[in-house]
């Protein structure tokens, strides 16, 4: 498995529009001191250049704490910097290709919201998928809701990692882990926080509260069948 389950409990994607006039190396900085370990370099308005030299300034962060960054959409970025992974969706380059391009060691994760679109996905070649929407979501108004039911049924059809994204907020994403994912994606509930660095930390808490409930729910149905 190219990137541990751990890793993903916590993931934030950038968005300076969120950020409230902190820059996103201010932002990074913060989400790292909260012990965030995923960041994806989502940034819509930058040029390739600026893009590419803020992902290289990102990458030196998340390497010397152990964590990965994850770029958005760009595979040429992503191949660029030497980035950890690449996260794509629905109208990106195919998971097969850019597995080509890039090679077996670098992280590929990829948007589904359906089961038949996480075993695709799989059998492309991707590490990891993000789930979602789960819940409704300013970021993606597009994207319809699939529920924790939704979550539920592509986290149980997989064999990788899912990471749990749309309308994720602390008060929800204990829920989005007790049905099986192994992380949230956050966008504005860390990003456009006062304080990013405890709104991380406190999601941890949140992903931690989950993982009991899951647990506790798997112990109730193993005694009731001893």
């Amino acid at each position: 498995m190219k990137i541990k389950p751990d890793l993903l409990e916590v993931y934030v994607i950038t968005d300076r529009v969120l950020a409230r006039g902190r820059s996103t190396l201010e932002v990074v900085q913060a989400i790292l001191a909260g012990e965030g370990k995923v960041i994806q370099l989502r940034e819509k308005g930058m040029t390739t250049r600026e893009l590419v030299e803020l992902a290289e300034r990102i990458k030196s962060l998340t390497a010397a704490l152990g964590a990965k960054l994850i770029i958005n959409d760009r595979v040429d970025v992503a191949l660029a910097v030497h980035a950890d992974g690449v996260h794509l969706g629905d109208e990106d380059m195919p998971c097969g290709i850019a597995r080509r391009i890039l090679g077996q060691e670098v992280i590929i994760g990829k948007s589904v919201d359906t089961v038949a679109d996480a075993r695709k996905a799989i059998a492309e070649g991707a590490d990891y998928l993000g789930a979602g929407a789960v819940f409704a979501t300013a970021t993606k108004e597009e994207a319809p809701a699939i529920g924790i039911q939704g979550l539920l049924d592509v986290c149980s059809s997989v064999n990788v990692p899912v990471v749990a994204i749309g309308g994720i907020k602390l008060e929800n994403a204990a829920r989005a882990i007790g049905a099986g994912a192994a992380g949230v994606a956050v966008v504005s509930a860390v990003v456009g926080a006062d304080d990013i660095e405890a709104a991380c930390r406190e999601l941890k808490e949140q992903v931690l509260l989950g993982k009991t409930m899951r647990r506790g729910v798997s112990d109730d149905k193993n005694f009731s069948n001893r």
